[in-house]
């Protein structure tokens, strides 16, 4: 039998969440700080950015005069992805920066948009994300895992670029079930933001719908991803910890189970009986 519907408070509504998950019609603009993004990340870049929205604009800035993004051509091609030029006036200073956030700036009084993607790995761009945050909009930050962290937080959503790349030929066996869910156990900062997540977002009975898990887990932390610590999906990374009820429950009208998920500290009955 499955569990009952969470009674009385909710942190979220499941239908908010699931229509802001999956909302794809958001329209985008995408700048990539050529200077500090690898051009073999841009296929993965773009298929990441098709969750949150449409890229309506796609510009990657540079001094392509240089020998040093060579390696762009081929992508900036086959992606449609426009080259912004930017020369280097002088020694120290970042002018592909400065171009940049005076593009995002012009875009941003436009209207037209509902979020933007920076991908960068500069701090130079926080105040920038903070900017368009304060005008309502949602930001998505792409850069690798040295990336200051106020730039990370100054984002909706921070996505390493790492978690981007193309699996290696022969990839790596995976650990075991036991000593996976022992080291997810272990790490007490990710055990009190998913246990945190699932309180916020639970009925009275203690039940949380996974979406919403995972909406105030972003929330709490602009750069979780699931993929950072070897799982695709939240999910599997829960399912995996071992430390959660989990059940799906029929959505009707041919549409995906949902997933519900309650701390097995939590008295009561489960799921399934």
């Amino acid at each position: 039998m499955s569990a009952p519907s969470p009674g009385g408070r909710a942190g979220l509504g499941l239908s908010s969440v699931v229509v802001a998950v999956n909302d794809n019609s958001a329209k985008l603009a995408v700048l990539i700080d050529a200077d500090n993004a690898q051009a073999s990340i841009v296929d993965g870049l773009l298929a990441e950015v098709a969750k949150y929205g449409t890229a309506h604009v796609k510009r990657a800035y540079g001094d392509w005069t240089g020998t040093s993004l060579r390696g762009w051509k081929d992508q900036l091609l086959a992606q449609s992805i426009q080259p912004i030029q930017q020369f280097s006036y002088t020694t120290g200073k970042n002018a592909t920066d400065a171009a940049m956030i005076i593009d995002a700036m012009d875009l941003l009084y436009t209207g037209r948009f509902d979020g933007f993607c920076i991908v960068s790995s500069d701090s130079d761009f926080t105040r920038l994300a903070s900017r368009i945050r304060e005008s309502g909009l949602t930001v998505y930050g792409f850069g690798e895992r040295k990336t200051p962290k106020p730039f990370v937080a100054a984002c909706d959503k921070f996505i390493y670029t790492e978690n981007l790349s193309e699996p290696e030929d022969v990839p790596a066996p995976p650990p075991s079930p036991v000593s996976a869910s022992a080291q997810l156990r272990g790490d007490t900062s990710l055990m009190n933001l998913i246990r945190s997540a699932v309180e916020a977002a639970s009925g009275d009975d203690g039940w949380a719908p996974l979406a919403a898990v995972g909406h105030i887990v972003t929330k709490q932390r602009s750069d979780f991803d699931p993929r950072s610590y070897g799982y695709p999906k939240l999910g599997g990374l829960v399912t995996a910890i071992g430390l959660f009820d989990i059940d799906r429950r029929d959505s009707g009208d041919g549409k995906p189970a949902i997933i519900w998920i309650r701390d097995k500290r939590r008295p009561g009955k489960k799921a399934a009986e």
